[in-house]
């Protein structure tokens, strides 16, 4: 059997996340404490209790969703003694999950990690005023017909309107300028689409008009220092499997504008000889996705103390 770790994306946070793990374990909460203060922030005060207002601020979401999945990551190496090299043979994170899954093969440090993520935050919610961009769902399009959705948009607004998630069969996510989504909206309608939802997120990412905050991250990567991961990472932009800092350093910049190739992902991560797709980290979202991606793949999720015991007699 072979597996994956995958880590996941921003719409998975919840008040209360990571509050069982710091009751259970001393390595969860030694997590939070340094994530804390690398963040200057009682980040793990705002994930227990709240407000939930203040936890999905992007700034506050994307770190505090790594929190819990680092803090996942040490208590399977510290109490069950896993060797992420021997447990999984790749890694891969929904957009913001591609730090978690770095941090977890060793990349970048904890702290790097919880900067640079609290930087994108910041650096995309501001990117584009709030209310100006929009993303939508489109349910039931594949990528070819939710691609001529967002051009047919595009063109008849001239505004901005890309793809910016492939998620699953039929969940194919367009970004851009809020007046661009809303027609691409109108279109899916008329061209019979099942449903087209806008998503309550407060910037479009994943599109061109994030260009300010890829520049963001570029200089904040460039000041960094990059290990080669223990296992590729399967990077969302390419949907194939990375093991160069320099190219890793370049796709995560890439990836603050580009698509989350996340369907493409798990196909080839199958023919990779991947059966098992283990979601370290809150919610339960990317698991339900491998099933719907392809009904051979297994999902898994671990999120709570029981959870990792199940896993840990696994590895």
């Amino acid at each position: 059997m072979a597996r994956a770790f995958v880590f996941p994306g921003q719409g998975s946070q919840a008040v209360g996340m990571g509050r069982e793990l710091a009751a259970a374990f001393a390595e969860a909460r030694d997590v939070f404490a340094e994530v804390d203060d690398a963040l200057s922030q009682k980040l793990s005060a705002l994930m227990f209790e709240g407000p939930e207002d203040e936890l999905t601020l992007t700034e506050n979401a994307q770190p505090a969703l790594m929190a819990v999945s680092a803090a996942i990551v040490a208590v399977l190496r510290r109490q069950g003694g896993m060797d992420l090299a021997k447990a999984a043979s790749h890694v891969a994170g929904h957009s913001l999950g591609e730090y978690s899954a770095l941090y977890a093969a060793g990349t970048f440090s904890l702290a790097d990690t919880a900067r640079l993520l609290k930087l994108r935050g910041r650096s995309m919610q501001k990117a584009v005023p709030v209310g100006q961009g929009a993303m939508a769902a489109l349910l039931g399009a594949d990528l070819e017909v939710a691609l001529a959705i967002a051009e047919a948009a595009a063109a008849e607004s001239g505004r901005v309107c890309a793809i910016a998630n492939d998620n699953a069969p039929g969940q194919v996510v367009v970004s851009g300028d809020a007046v661009a989504v809303d027609l691409a909206i109108a279109i899916a309608a008329k061209r019979g689409l099942k449903r087209a939802i806008k998503l309550p997120v407060s910037a479009p990412f994943h599109c061109p008009l994030m260009a300010p905050a890829a520049e963001a991250m570029a200089e904040a990567l460039a000041a960094v220092s990059l290990n080669a991961p223990l296992v590729p990472l399967v990077a969302n932009v390419t949907a194939r499997a990375v093991n160069d800092p320099a190219e890793i350093r370049r796709l995560l910049v890439e990836q603050v504008t580009g698509l989350v190739r996340w369907r493409e992902s798990m196909l080839y991560l199958k023919t990779q000889g991947v059966d098992t797709v283990v979601e370290l980290g809150s919610g339960k979202v990317l698991s339900g996705l491998a099933k719907r991606i392809d009904k051979e793949l297994i999902g898994i999720s671990v999120q709570t103390p029981t959870d990792i015991d199940v896993l840990l007699k696994t590895l």
